[in-house]
This record gives C-alpha cells, structure tokens and sequence, in this order.
C-alpha cells in the first residue's frame, strides 16, 4: 500500500472526530470548544486527527465525480443567458438540498451573447478554409462577411509601428502563450490573453476592420480556443474570432513572403440581458452562524465542450466538501456557504453581484475561497488580501496546511491575484485563497471542444474536494478568526 493510502487508512479506522469538541479534548485545561491558539499549539497539532478523519473519507468519496458527470454529459456547456445555465442552477441547488443542506438562489441579471454561424477561409496565396472560432462577446461581421488582406502582429509594440498597414486589413495577433513551468506555472497565461481582450479595440484605433487571434494554449492538436474580449467604448468593435495555433503559424510563415488575404464570416448576436442566479448552499455554524468562510466556483461555462474542468470541476468540489462533513458529522463553529457564481466568463456578473448583495456581511465573512483552475490534484493555496493582514493570514493558513502534506497539497504563497469571483470581496478586508492544483495541461483544453468529462480524473478530483473540507472545516471552526491579530 502506498504511504498516503496507508496513512489515511489508518485515519479512517479512528472513525469520525466530532469537531472542535473532540479536538479541545486533547488539549488540557480547556473549555469544551479549545483554547485561543498561542504560540505552543499550533493549528496543526490541534485538529490533526479530525483533518487525518477528512482525508480520508474524502479520498475514498467519488460524489464530487458522480456530480460532475451529470453537470457535463446531462446538462452540458452552459453560456451566460443560456437555458443549459439556468438547468444547472436548478440542478445545483437540488443537489445540495438532496446533501441536506440549507440552499437558495440570489437573482442576477446576465449578458446574453450567441454565437451564430462561424465561417473562414484563406484566400491567397493559396485556397483553403480556415477553422474559426469567434471570440466571447465578438460583434458579427457584415452581411456576407468581410475579406482583406492580413497584417501579422507579434506585439503591441509592433502594431504601432505599422499602423499604415493596419488600416483596412485584418489584424492577426500570432502571440505564443508561453509553456507551464516548475517555477511560474501558468503565468504565461497574462502573457497572451491582453491580445485576446484589449487587441481587437486597439486594432480598431488603427482603422483594422477584423481580428484574427492564435489561440490562447501552450499546445495545440489543431484545436480552437475561445475567451472573452473587451471592447473599448471609445472605439469602433470589430468582429474577432481565434485561429488555431497551426493555422496562426501558416498565416505567419505565409505573410513573410507576400501578401496574405482572408475571408471572415461571423454571425453573433448580443440579447437583451437575462435572468439567472447565484447558488448558495450552507453548513451551518454551531456557535457563529452569522461568521462566513465562502467557497466556490463558476457554475457558466463557455459554449464550447462540456464545461469540465472550467468550471464545472471547481463547483463540484466545493459542494463535495460541505457533504463529506455533513456525513462526518462534523459542524464547524463558523457556517461554510457554498457559492456557485453565475456567469464568470463573460463579466464576472455572479461575483460583482454577490459582494453588492452581501455587502453588509463581509465584515463578518473570515475567508473566501475559489477553484477555477481544473479539477485536478491540489497542491495548495494561494493567498491575496488587504496588505495589513496577509502576514498573519499566511502564517495560520501555513500551519494549517501542514495537514494536507498526506496529499501533498500543503503549499500556501502569497500572490497578487486569488480568484476572479472572490476578489471583488478584496475591498472589504476578506483574505482570498485560490486552490491550487497540478494543472500543467489546463490551458490546453481551456476554453474548447476539449474541455470534457473524460479529462477530469476521479481520484484527482476527490483528493481536491477533501482539501477543501479540511481547509474549510478548520478555519470554520477556530476560535478565533484566521485574521484576529496575534495574542
């Protein structure tokens, strides 16, 4: 038997701890709900055995997968405005009332955008057509499409300096996302998705009258990847749609030798905005009910795939982690709300929604944590928050995640940046977490086709949910906040 399974085997057969009380018990001259932490008890030593007891019900729980795979093969992709996403709300809150939580739905009013017919093809200097996939939130183009000749772009630097070029072609940003790497993992992400997001406007400026953008992925099977783009209001928006990664590198090689002309073909539609809504799903504390440590994930998806990993994996694992408590019989002192946020990917309207709703109560809201990064094996935690706490955030939630070395998830680093739907939280004075994971080969299904069930792994996505009860449970179930100031 491997060491990890070994471990949380023998976790298991201890049976499950009854929460802080049980925890308290180890500690002398107490009160039946534990100590202040002081310097000589650590978070760790404290709730060692209850974490060991979660781990290991968690790593042998496959409800997070069985959930997933209704969300993808049942109800599938989920664009912002869609039925598919408003299916997903009802199924979501459901599920969790079927888990015995306390759930319901906040209403938010959401962008409606459709992709219609999508067509492309290379003209000159030689025929064929050309796989396209428009961009979130692209406008159409004209009756019939558009046809120009294509400036290659590698940088913004470089669309200055031909801005005579720019005027009436079509605009291809050939910007290569860089490779995850042991050091920075997928920061090369921010690298090429400005091109995706502010390109189109700033070609526009320049009197372009189209975008064409190499998928934003490290790797590519020919496969084309969407994301939002943003529109300067000031600027006239013009039509953009991905190329893949090849067909980017043809264009490129192409126009190095002469002029390269392009058909493009978009019919999308922007709707009136529709009605759709966040899922709310709680364990509810013992002792500080009105205390929130929020956890959560996007419930939207893109039209493309099933939605699996982004971030139909990250929802999942988050109801997951309230009801393998729910079954351990395990209630915090604080209440852990599941918040599954609707339409993330295009314009954050769930979250920005959200902290308006719950402005009051983010005084009283100790932490806030997010998973959009796949639904593969946690790694860690990543910490953003208000200056004058962060120091004394990162140094419990370190202590804390010293539990989770049996799934080798205990790395918690200070980062800029947690979560797109809990940062608007920020503002308030809420410590945000990102869970990290080992997800090396995410950005080469983000996004597209590729996105499905059967890259999600079940044991992966277990270890993930298990995590997250751990984390949740025992920063729940302090007798302090995770940011009172140090005794």
């Amino acid at each position: 038997m491997k060491p990890v399974l070994a471990l949380l085997a023998v976790a298991a057969c201890a049976g499950p701890s009854q929460g802080g009380d049980h925890v308290a018990a180890w500690i002398s001259d107490t009160s039946s709900y534990g100590p202040a932490l002081t310097p000589t008890v650590s978070i760790a030593d404290r709730y060692r055995e209850v974490a060991a007891n979660i781990l290991a019900a968690g790593h042998a729980d496959r409800g997070a997968y069985a959930k997933l795979a209704f969300l993808t093969d049942r109800i599938g992709h989920r664009p912002s405005g869609s039925p598919e996403l408003e299916r997903a709300v009802a199924w979501a809150a459901q599920a969790m009332k079927d888990d015995g939580h306390v759930v319901r739905t906040e209403k938010v009013m959401v962008g409606h955008w459709v992709r219609g017919v999508e067509d492309a093809a290379l003209l000159a200097p030689v025929a064929r057509p050309l796989p396209v996939l428009g961009l979130g939130g692209t406008v159409p183009t004209p009756k019939g499409g558009l046809t120009a000749n294509v400036v290659v772009i590698h940088d913004f630097a470089e669309l200055a300096t031909r801005a005579a070029e720019v005027k009436g072609a079509i605009v291809l940003y050939d910007v290569a996302m860089p490779p995850w790497s042991e050091t920075k993992g997928h920061a090369g992400y921010g690298v090429a998705v400005p091109y995706r997001t502010a390109g189109p406007s700033l070609a526009a400026k320049l009197g372009a009258v189209g975008v064409l953008m190499r998928s934003v992925t490290p790797h590519s099977l020919h496969t084309l990847h969407t994301g939002a783009l943003s529109y300067d209001p000031a600027q006239p928006k013009i039509p953009a749609a991905a190329v893949t990664v090849e067909d980017a590198e043809l264009i490129t090689r192409l126009a190095a030798t002469g002029p390269v002309q392009v058909r493009l073909h978009l019919e999308s539609q922007q709707l009136p905005d529709a009605e759709s809504a966040n899922v709310l799903g709680e364990l509810t504390g013992r002792e500080f009910p009105d205390e929130v440590v929020v956890i959560g994930g996007h419930l939207d998806s893109w039209d493309v795939g099933q939605g699996a990993h982004d971030d139909g994996a990250g929802c999942v694992t988050m109801m997951q982690a309230i009801t393998i408590l729910k079954k351990l019989g395990l209630q915090p002192r604080r209440t852990i709300r599941v918040v599954l946020f609707t339409s993330e990917e295009k314009g954050v309207w769930g979250a920005k929604a959200y902290a308006a709703d719950h402005a009051a109560e983010l005084g009283k809201t100790v932490l806030a944590v997010e998973s959009d990064g796949g639904g593969f094996s946690p790694r860690g935690f990543s910490l953003a928050s208000k200056p004058e706490i962060k120091d004394r955030v990162l140094a419990r939630l370190t202590d804390l995640a010293s539990l989770l070395q049996p799934i080798d998830a205990a790395r918690i680093r200070p980062s800029d940046h947690a979560g797109t739907d809990v940062e608007p939280m920020i503002a308030s004075g809420v410590p945000t977490l990102n869970l990290d994971s080992n997800n090396r080969t995410y950005f080469d299904i983000h996004h597209s086709e590729a996105d499905t069930l059967d890259k999600v792994d079940p044991q992966q996505l277990a270890d993930a949910a298990a995590a997250m009860a751990v984390l949740a449970y025992v920063v729940a179930d302090l007798p302090e906040r995770l940011d009172a100031p140090a005794p």
